[in-house]
C-alpha cells in the first residue's frame, strides 16, 4: 500500500458533502485496503461556518468560495457537491481543471447541460471527471453501463429515478389519498423539498435521463431533447383503476434504441404489478438496462440520502486513488456522437385514458368514434355504475398505436359535449 494519501477537497457541506466527511473517516481502513491508499480531507467549502453538520472539522482549511478553494487547497481531487447547473458550482469544478485536479460530483443538472463540455475539459488535460453520485444515488449505475456491460450494444435504458415521486405515488396507491395531501406528507417528512417543482413535475428524472442516455449509447448529452412531463395530474381515481387493470404507476425515465433514433421521455407509466419495477415502491431507484448479449438486467437501491450519495461519491474516489480511469460518458467526449432524437409521436404503445363524462345515451359512440376516425382500437372499458344526468368516471384502454394518431383521438374526444374534463391520458409500458 501506498503510503501517499489522496487529498480530498469538498466544495459543499450539506447532506452529501458531510455525509462524505463522515464515510471518509468511519471507513478510513476499508477504503484504503480497497484503494492502496489513505484518503484525507484537507479543505472544506461552505458559507455556514457556525451550523452544525453532526461531523468534526477542526483541522481542516475552511473557504467561503468554493472555486478559490478548488484553485489553492492542497488537493488532488475536488469533491463538488454544492448543485445548480452552473454559478459557483461550475467555476468551482473549472476551477479545479485548471489547476490539474481531478473532480467527483454529484451535480445531475449541471452534467444534465454541460456535461460534454466539462468532460472534454477535463480530458484535455488528462483528469477525471467523476458522477457516480448524479444519478441513483448509491446504486453503481454508471459503473455498470460504462463498464460492467461495456462489451454490449445496449438497446435501451429505463427505470424510476425519482424517489421522492416513486414515495407520493406508493403513499397514493397504499392510502387511497390524493396528490396534494401526500405531496404535503412528504414536505414535511422530508422527501420533498419546500418548491417541490423539480422532483414532481420530472426535471430531476429528466437530468438524469440525459446522463443515462449519452453512456448507454456514447452520444453527446442533450437535455433539452428529453420529452418531460410530471405527476401532478395523477388523481387517487387514476391509481384505483391502475390496480383493478393489474397496473401500477410509476414515474419512468426511458431511453430507447429506435429505428428513428433514440426515445428519450420522462413521463408517468403504467407498468404490470407484477413487473419488476412494479415491485419498487417508496423511496428507491431502480435502473432496467438490455444489451445483446447479457440480456436484461436490473439494479436497485436507494436514490438519496446522505450515505447511499456518499457512498457513491467515495466510490469514484476510490478508483481515482487507485489510478483507475475511463473516459468520464465511455468514450472520448471527442467522439461522443450527436443525439438524434426518435419523435415522441412515433413512439408506439398501449394507452389508459381517464374520462369524466355526462352519463346519458350515445357518449360511447361518440367516443368510439374518435377512436375509429383515427384506427385507434379499444381494448377494454370500465365504468362503475350509473348516474343519469350527472359526470361520471370512464376509463378506456387501447391497443398498441401510434402516439401521434392516440393525440388525435385524444383531442376528438376532449372536443364531445358530454366530456366534463380533459381527458387524462397515461402510457402503458410493459418493460
Amino acid at each position: 500500500m501506498s503510503k501517499h494519501a489522496l487529498k480530498v477537497a469538498i466544495a459543499g457541506l450539506g447532506t452529501v458533502g458531510a455525509g462524505t466527511v463522515k464515510l471518509l473517516r468511519e471507513q478510513a481502513d476499508l477504503i484504503a485496503a480497497r484503494a492502496g491508499r489513505p484518503m484525507v480531507v484537507t479543505a472544506v467549502a461552505a458559507r455556514d461556518r457556525g451550523r452544525d453538520r453532526g461531523v468534526a472539522l477542526d483541522g481542516l482549511a475552511w473557504y467561503d468560495d468554493a472555486a478559490r478553494m478548488a484553485a489553492e487547497a492542497e488537493a488532488d481531487v475536488v469533491v463538488e457537491v454544492i448543485g445548480g447547473e452552473g454559478g459557483m458550482a461550475r467555476r468551482t469544478v473549472e476551477a479545479a481543471f485548471a489547476a490539474g485536479r481531478h473532480v467527483v460530483t454529484a451535480n445531475k443538472a449541471m452534467l444534465a447541460l454541460h456535461g460534454a463540455d466539462l468532460a472534454a475539459q477535463a480530458e484535455s488535460r488528462g483528469l477525471t471527471l467523476a458522477f457516480e453520485a448524479a444519478v441513483a444515488g448509491g446504486i453503481p449505475i454508471i459503473k455498470a453501463l460504462r463498464e460492467g456491460l461495456a462489451a454490449n450494444r445496449l438497446s435501451q435504458v429505463c427505470g424510476i429515478l425519482n424517489g421522492t415521486c416513486n414515495y407520493i405515488l406508493t403513499t397514493m396507491r397504499e392510502t387511497g389519498r390524493d396528490f396534494a395531501d401526500v405531496l404535503a406528507e412528504a414536505q414535511a417528512l422530508g422527501y420533498a423539498e419546500a418548491d417541490p417543482s423539480f422532483d414532481v413535475d420530472g426535471i430531476d428524472a429528466a437530468h438524469k435521463l440525459a446522463i443515462l442516455t449519452s453512456v448507454a449509447f456514447g452520444t453527446r448529452v442533450d437535455f433539452p431533447a428529453v420529452h418531460v412531463e410530471g405527476i401532478r395530474h395523477i388523481s387517487a381515481l387514476d391509481i384505483q383503476f391502475a390496480q383493478e387493470l393489474g397496473y401500477r404507476i410509476k414515474l419512468l425515465g426511458i431511453a430507447r434504441r429506435t429505428e428513428n433514433g433514440i426515445e428519450q421521455r420522462v413521463h408517468p407509466c403504467m407498468v404490470p404489478m407484477g413487473s419488476s419495477i412494479g415491485r419498487v415502491d417508496g423511496v428507491f431507484n431502480a435502473v432496467v438496462a438490455e444489451g445483446d448479449f447479457v440480456g436484461r438486467t436490473m439494479f436497485e437501491g436507494r436514490g438519496a440520502g446522505a450515505g447511499p450519495t456518499a457512498s457513491a461519491v467515495v466510490a469514484d474516489l476510490v478508483d481515482i486513488a487507485a489510478g483507475r480511469h475511463t473516459p468520464t460518458f465511455g468514450v472520448p467526449a471527442a467522439a461522443l456522437a450527436p443525439l438524434t432524437v426518435s419523435p415522441l409521436e412515433e413512439r408506439r404503445g398501449a394507452y389508459y385514458i381517464r374520462l369524466m363524462v355526462l352519463d346519458r345515451p350515445g357518449v360511447f359512440a361518440d367516443i368510439a368514434a374518435a377512436l375509429r376516425d383515427e384506427e385507434v382500437s379499444m381494448e377494454a372499458v370500465l365504468q362503475h355504475g350509473r348516474a343519469p344526468g350527472e359526470t361520471v368516471p370512464v376509463v378506456l384502454t387501447v391497443h398498441d398505436t401510434r402516439e401521434a394518431a392516440m393525440a388525435r383521438a385524444v383531442a376528438r374526444i376532449a372536443a364531445i359535449d358530454a366530456v366534463g374534463e380533459p381527458p387524462r391520458p397515461i402510457r402503458i409500458e410493459t418493460l
